[in-house]
């Protein structure tokens, strides 16, 4: 009879303890990029960004490289969402573009990264200029 008593007590702790449980403190902010990249064979790039997280904005770096196919120069001005940070030093890192589950292109001006924090970058916008690609290569991005 004990022992049937002893499990229920168990269980509603565990209940109890599970429903008082600290969220996920993973957050999405917005980001904004400026990025300038041309080349012959090797596409060199650079520009700048915001992180507006939490009502703060965290002005960030971004600089770049490709190796392959690339003739031309553009400016590409994205926008979109960061996923799963974990406070604004998270977005600092390298970003695979091209690379097996690193980016996913979606069409011109969009783009999907990830670097080793497990940020997402969900990026889409206008490219201005004349620039063909078929390379690969990275972003860095810094905090200023």
């Amino acid at each position: 009879m004990r022992k049937p008593v002893i499990y229920a007590a168990l269980i509603a702790s565990l209940a109890g303890i599970a429903g008082f449980s600290t969220p996920s403190r993973a957050e999405t902010g917005q980001v904004a990029v400026v990025f300038t990249k041309g080349g012959f064979i090797v596409g060199v790039g650079g520009g700048e960004g915001v992180l507006l997280l939490r009502g703060k904005r965290y002005p960030f770096t971004v600089s770049g490289m490709s190796v392959g196919f690339t003739i031309g120069a553009s400016t590409t001005k994205l926008v979109g969402r960061a996923l799963n940070l974990r406070g604004p030093a998270s977005i600092e890192g390298s970003y695979a573009v091209g690379g097996a589950g690193g980016a996913v292109a979606a069409g011109a001006g969009a783009v999907q990264l990830q670097n080793a924090n497990g940020v997402i970058l969900q990026l889409s916008g206008p490219k201005i200029g004349a620039e063909v690609s078929a390379a690969v290569g990275g972003v860095t991005i810094r905090l200023k």
